[in-house]
């Protein structure tokens, strides 16, 4: 049996038995096709550990800010070779015809980009998308290719109170991969929810929650992405025995993020460098990985497995020489660069009313204001007295009482929800983006109103994007042409204008490390506990609109 190449002389990591194995690694036609020396070509790689490529096994590729190309040349050469990807956030904005196009543009890469199909489109009612995706959809869309499941269902509250649309979503999805999102969710509303189909979680915040989930019967996705970091809090969930139900994704990391720690290779570095074994860190990230998604012929260096492999010259620090994808070679980049479709461009459609962000005063006044933290996508609701000028609510910088507010960008509709929020700690200006999960609409939090308005009209312009505006005047900014989410740029570029924001946003005061990604889920009403959409405040608990005046929900509870 003679190959196209042969690597040398390395220690295989056998990811069945969890022991390394000194041998010559035999690979042909892009596949690993047994282990000896008969090849045209051979690489010594002696003195060198040989592990499987890595899984992220839930991703935004949206959320890095990339285009797909460009994301699959960022991660490539830190080892990620396979990524199971939920395009949910072009799908909020374009439907169907994003997530095809999503197909089009991971085409032909070296990076194997696998799909869910998403099932929250929008996440809830409580918010204006650009499309709806029913269970109509979703089967049309478990029958393209590279298609697995169904992608996180986020809507658990509709999954536990048995909702008639989300439960035709998860019967069109029977006998496929099906990932959950369920933050928080335990007991009773914890089993009603894995007996209706959800498989998977990657929103645990704390280890006794995943324990629970996974005695239930769950995999947990550990997450660490650029806002939301549990990689720390979960470790010890992973041993030798749990590897199977355990694994590894990133789920939103910016573009600066991945440059700047790593991608799946930064969490095992720190994996093994908490005490867990190496062999089943790799294990958890790859053939465990494979199996809890269905996914034959990745995950093992073994015959008939794809030539997907990591030549590590220090398992310790998880030190990677080369990366082979299909048989071959990672020279730092993802294969060939794919086009993006014209329709993802010029995808807002924004009108504003004319004093979009007035909150007038009650005579009553205490008010809801979502409290934002620096780590984690769970907000909490203080209820406050707001500074009053003039007879209007307006942004209290002292008190970190900034404005927050969501304008509807898919139909003109003129839409704004409008309020308050703590824990940005801007003394002045405005940050704003069209990335505001999930439905992403514009999301905009400033100190006063003629910042926020140079804000949205600057992003009106650019066709979508992140800006900060001190005053009327723009002193940074990300174009984010393709459906308002993404760069056709190089990673290069793009981080560095991530930094150059993340760098603005802290002269003006912001002391959120990771502000516009933090920004970014305060409009998602499916994570807790209060969040804010174009159509109001929404509380996650109790899974409906409330109103900014607390005095006011007083009153409606009373006469209901």
């Amino acid at each position: 049996m003679r190959g196209d190449l042969a690597l040398r002389g390395g220690r295989v990591l056998d990811v069945f038995s969890g022991r390394f194995r000194t041998a010559d690694v035999l690979i042909g036609g892009g596949r690993i096709i047994g282990f000896g020396a008969d090849a045209r070509r051979s690489v010594n790689v002696d003195g060198t550990y040989l592990v499987p490529g890595l899984i992220d096994t839930h991703v935004h590729i949206e959320s890095s800010q990339l285009s797909p190309a460009s994301f699959a040349h960022a991660v490539l050469p830190h080892g990620t070779t396979t990524v199971i990807a939920d395009p949910h956030e072009i799908a909020n904005v374009l439907g169907v015809d994003g997530v095809r196009q999503m197909l089009a543009d991971t085409e032909g890469l070296a990076l194997r980009v696998f799909f869910m199909a998403p099932s929250c489109v929008p996440a809830s009612p409580f918010e204006t998308s650009g499309a709806r995706i029913g269970a109509e959809e979703i089967a049309l869309l478990l029958g393209w290719e590279r298609v697995l499941g169904l992608g996180e269902v986020m809507n658990y509250p509709g999954v536990v109170r048995g909702d008639p649309e989300v439960m035709a979503k998860l019967r069109a999805a029977r006998g496929r991969p099906i990932d959950g999102h369920a933050p928080g969710l335990r007991g009773d509303a914890l089993a009603t929810y894995i007996a209706a189909g959800p498989q998977t979680d990657h929103e645990c915040s704390t280890l006794a929650e995943a324990e629970e989930k996974m005695s239930a019967g769950m995999h947990i996705l550990i997450r660490e992405g650029s806002a939301a970091r549990n990689l720390d809090e979960l470790l010890p969930l992973l041993t030798e025995r749990t590897a199977p139900f355990v694994h590894f994704c990133t789920d939103d990391r910016h573009a600066e993020t991945i440059l700047r720690e790593g991608h799946i290779d930064g969490m095992i570095r720190r994996a093994v460098a908490a005490g867990i074994p190496a062999e089943t860190a790799v294990a958890a990230a790859t053939i465990h990985a494979a199996r809890a998604y269905g996914i034959q012929g990745i995950g093992a260096i073994a015959p008939g497995y794809a030539a997907d492999l990591l030549v590590l010259s220090d398992l310790k620090t998880f030190a990677i020489c080369d990366v082979y994808a299909g048989g071959r070679r990672v020279d730092g980049d993802g294969g060939p660069a794919s086009g993006t479709s014209p329709a993802a461009r010029n995808s807002l459609c924004i009108r504003l009313p004319e004093t979009p962000f007035r909150i007038p005063a009650a005579p009553r006044g205490v008010v809801r204001a979502l409290v934002a933290h620096p780590e984690g996508l769970v907000t909490d609701e203080e209820r406050v007295s707001p500074r009053v000028v003039d007879g209007d609510v307006v942004a209290d910088p002292a008190r970190d009482l900034l404005k927050l507010a969501v304008v509807e960008r898919h139909r003109g509709t003129g839409r704004v929800g409008v309020g308050l929020v703590r824990g940005f700690g801007l003394s002045s200006g405005a940050l704003a983006s069209t990335v505001a999960h999930d439905s992403h609409n514009l999301i905009v939090v400033g100190t006063d109103d003629v910042a926020m308005r140079t804000a949205v009209r600057r992003l009106s312009e650019l066709g979508g994007g992140q800006v900060i505006v001190d005053g009327d005047r723009v002193v940074a900014e990300l174009a984010l042409p393709i459906a308002g989410l993404m760069s056709p740029r190089p990673i290069e570029e793009v981080a560095a204008a991530q930094t150059r924001l993340e760098a603005a946003a802290h002269a003006l005061g912001c002391r959120l490390p990771s502000p516009f990604m933090t920004l970014s889920f305060l409009a998602l009403p499916v994570i807790p506990h209060l969040k804010l959409t174009d159509r109001g405040w929404v509380d996650v608990d109790r899974f409906e609109i409330v109103p900014l005046y607390v005095d006011e929900d007083a009153r409606r509870s009373r006469t209901t």
